[in-house]
Parts: C-alpha cells; sequence; structure tokens
C-alpha cells in the first residue's frame, strides 16, 4: 500500500486525531504518528468495505483483530442449521453445532471492543475465525487517551449495535406530488428549521451532539449520547423544529416551506459510516427496528401531527460510563421532558421571547377532572401492528398569539383517520 493509502492522505488523517483533540492532547508525536499507521492498516484491513472489524486486543508490539467479511455478519447472527433441532427443543443427532446467537453477536457490536486475550481466543474459536495480527511501530501504551481514539477507528471500520437509541423524524406531507423545484425548496427549508432549533439549543447552553440522514422526503435526527438527558433535549429539539416550520409557513407567500408531520422513538439500531469515495465518512448512519418503526408509524400519522411511539427502555441519567440508569416508559418519558420545559425559557421564536412551554400527551377528560392518555393503535402497510401516542406542546410567547403544535385529541382519535383505534390509559401521577 503507498504512502497515500489509508483512511486519508497523511494530512487528512492528522486533521481526522485534530478533529479528536480533546482525547488527543495529550500525546506525543510519536504516539500520534503510530496511530496514523495504525489507521491505514485497518483501512487495509477494512478492504474499501468488503470487510468488518468486529474487536480488538494489544499484543506484544502490536494488536489482534478478529476480521470478518460484511456478507458473514448476518450469518453469525443465525443459527447454522435449524433443521439440526429435534421437536423437543434439543440438538438431534449428529446436527450441526448451532452458531452463537443474534443476542451473543449484537454484544461483540456494542459496548467496548477491546477484548483481553482470553476473550479474543474465545470469541475466535466460538466464530470460527482467525485473528489478525497487525505488528505496529510502537507498542499500544494503556494511555487512556489512545485507548479511546483506537476504539473510535475500530468502530468505524465496523457495525455497532446500540440497544436503546432515540430517534426523531421528520416527514414532509405530500412531498412525491411536488415538483423538483418544490421538492428542493421545502427540503432545503425543513433542514434550516433543523439547524436553527440546533442553534437555539446551543444558545441556551444545552449539551447536543446531533446527527441526520435524510429518508428522501424528509429527515432522521438523534442524539450520539444515550443518556436520558441527551434523550430529552431530542424530544425538545423536535418541537422546536416543527415550532419554527409552523412560523415559517404562516410567513410563506409560495409553495416552499412544507407541511411537515414528526414522530419520536426509541430502539435499537445499528449503526455504520458510509464510504465516502474510497474511505469510510467522519458521520455515522443508522438503521434498524427503531428506523422500521418509524417509518412505519409516519405513513398513518396526519399532517401536522406528532407522535411517539410505545417504548420501555433503561437510560443512564449521569453519563454514558455511569453505573445508574432509570427504566421509562413513553407515558414516563414524557412526563419528565414535560417537567424540563423551563429550559427553554427565554428562546426567542420569530423574534418574540418565549415565556412558557407545555408539551404533553393528549387524552380525554374525566369527570374528576383527571385525564385520560389516549394511546392509538395503528396497523401498518404490512399488517403489523404499532401502538403510539398523540403530543401536542404549546408555546406562550411574551408578545405573540401562542404556537399551538400537534394535532388536538378529538382528531388524533377519529375513527375514520387511517383506520386507527384509540383505548385511553389513566395518566400516571406527576404527569401533566
Amino acid at each position: 500500500m503507498d504512502s497515500d493509502s489509508g483512511i486519508f492522505k497523511l494530512a487528512s488523517v492528522g486533521s481526522y486525531l485534530d478533529a479528536l483533540s480533546s482525547i488527543t492532547h495529550e500525546m506525543s508525536l510519536i504516539e500520534r504518528s503510530n496511530l496514523i499507521f495504525l489507521d491505514k492498516c485497518l483501512h487495509q484491513q477494512w478492504g474499501l468495505g468488503e470487510n468488518v472489524l468486529l474487536n480488538w486486543c494489544p499484543r506484544e508490539n502490536g494488536i489482534e483483530l478478529l476480521v470478518v467479511p460484511h456478507y458473514a455478519v448476518a450469518a453469525f447472527s443465525a443459527h447454522a442449521a435449524d433443521a439440526g433441532q429435534s421437536g423437543n427443543g434439543k440438538a438431534a443427532p449428529g446436527a450441526v453445532r448451532a452458531r452463537p446467537s443474534e443476542d451473543f453477536f449484537k454484544s461483540l457490536l456494542s459496548g467496548h471492543r477491546r477484548l483481553d486475550p482470553d476473550q479474543m481466543a474465545k470469541v475466535s474459536k466460538l466464530l470460527g475465525i482467525d485473528v489478525t495480527y497487525l505488528p505496529l511501530r510502537l507498542p499500544v501504551s494503556d494511555n487512556p487517551s489512545q485507548q479511546r481514539i483506537i476504539e473510535k477507528m475500530i468502530k468505524r471500520y465496523s457495525i455497532t449495535y446500540v440497544p436503546s437509541r432515540a430517534v426523531a423524524l421528520f416527514d414532509i406531507v405530500g412531498f412525491s406530488l411536488l415538483s423538483p423545484f418544490e421538492q428542493m425548496t421545502q427540503l432545503n427549508s425543513l433542514s434550516y428549521s433543523l439547524n436553527s432549533a440546533q442553534h437555539k439549543l446551543s444558545g441556551q447552553k444545552i449539551g447536543i451532539d446531533f446527527a441526520r440522514s435524510t429518508t428522501g422526503d424528509g429527515f432522521y435526527v438523534w442524539n450520539r449520547d444515550l443518556t436520558l438527558e441527551a434523550n430529552i433535549n431530542l424530544f425538545h429539539f423536535m418541537h422546536l423544529v416543527v415550532a419554527d416550520n409552523a412560523i415559517a409557513r404562516s410567513k410563506a407567500r409560495q409553495n416552499t416551506v412544507p407541511r411537515i408531520r414528526a414522530c419520536f422513538h426509541v430502539g435499537g439500531s445499528y449503526e455504520f459510516h458510509q464510504a465516502e469515495g474510497l474511505n469510510p465518512t467522519l458521520y455515522n448512519y443508522i438503521v434498524g427496528d427503531v428506523t422500521i418503526a418509524l417509518a412505519r408509524i409516519i405513513e398513518r400519522a396526519m399532517s401536522d401531527q406528532v407522535l411517539v411511539g410505545e417504548f420501555t427502555t433503561q437510560m443512564p441519567v449521569n453519563g454514558a460510563d455511569a453505573v445508574g440508569h432509570v427504566t421509562l416508559d413513553s407515558i414516563e418519558f414524557v412526563a419528565r421532558a414535560a417537567r424540563s420545559m423551563e429550559q427553554l425559557t427565554g428562546i426567542v421564536l420569530s423574534g418574540d421571547r418565549v415565556e412558557l412551554i407545555k408539551c404533553y400527551l393528549t387524552g380525554t377528560k374525566l369527570d374528576n377532572g383527571k385525564f385520560t392518555v389516549r394511546r392509538i393503535i395503528i396497523n401498518d402497510k404490512h399488517g403489523i401492528t404499532r401502538k403510539v401516542y398523540n403530543a401536542k406542546a404549546n408555546i406562550y410567547r411574551r408578545n405573540a398569539a401562542p404556537i399551538l403544535l400537534g394535532i388536538e385529541d378529538r382528531v388524533a382519535g377519529a375513527s375514520d383517520v387511517h383506520q386507527n383505534r384509540s383505548e385511553h390509559l389513566l395518566r400516571p401521577a406527576g404527569a401533566p
């Protein structure tokens, strides 16, 4: 491989490390040079996307790698021979031994990729693949900064599984019926609303690290951070995008601003880095249960509607490396988000300062003054049943009319809406 090969040319690799300056500032020039050399070696093993790098382990003067062809990834998550099972679920005589389960393979793709030597040998034997040894100019040190950047390098040439990822989906209504010019202007308008909402959150000193990918007629947006706070910030971000879009539509004189619908869900996802030219990009893309669910849910959403998918999941509460977690379902999550809305006070929308924001899941009022939560049961185009909640947000500004986002409960509960049906749940204590 020539000297200009690798994930980037030499100067670009330096830029990549500079982008991770918070990690590399403690490292010497010779350590950085060693990482650049390692990156070139990883690029060669990646083979333009032919292979996936699973795990790594420091070994003598280099590192060991588990490298598998990309087409073998699915095979490792399935059993080798279902026919080898007898009727009672036990292995039939002479049956081929089943390969590791999908859960085991997911565990390799989530969390830290570094294994110790014993783990490396066991995983290699279990998967039936040989360990690849890469000699380096310097041995890998125990420097935490160096360990973290090698982890990031490995993941760029790999697939990562995240069991619980919050994602928002924004969809332009009637996009396919627009002219190409209108499609371009409406996508650009929605992209501006995303940028504007992110800028406003940054101005409030709210920590965010959003990523996005286009769906063709909209965008998936997720927070790279997996904590409860990060997920709540993404939920707030969704409402700010919808609000910015609503303001822009009220001012537009031509068909340049889209009418949108949005939904929010939490679920598992696989993440990968697409190739740009002959190298993987710095930014990741996601696909998995959460994006599939969002795509199916949005098909049954009405114009201007905001839906929240039904989920129950654990979320870290003190940071990605914290031990503490909290288990929340959709209703409890929205209740927590509603209680944190005060951090958005002071945001300026269309020149007017926001005084108060209320967000809630809609339902019917009971005789005792309490409210239910309407849970909507939808059947997607594949006949799969999914449960969602209708969300609203009311934004009150100092010198302007309030911005009312989402649709009313009576509209969401109409029996003739996409053949959806609904049931009512008692709102939990502490919910708005």
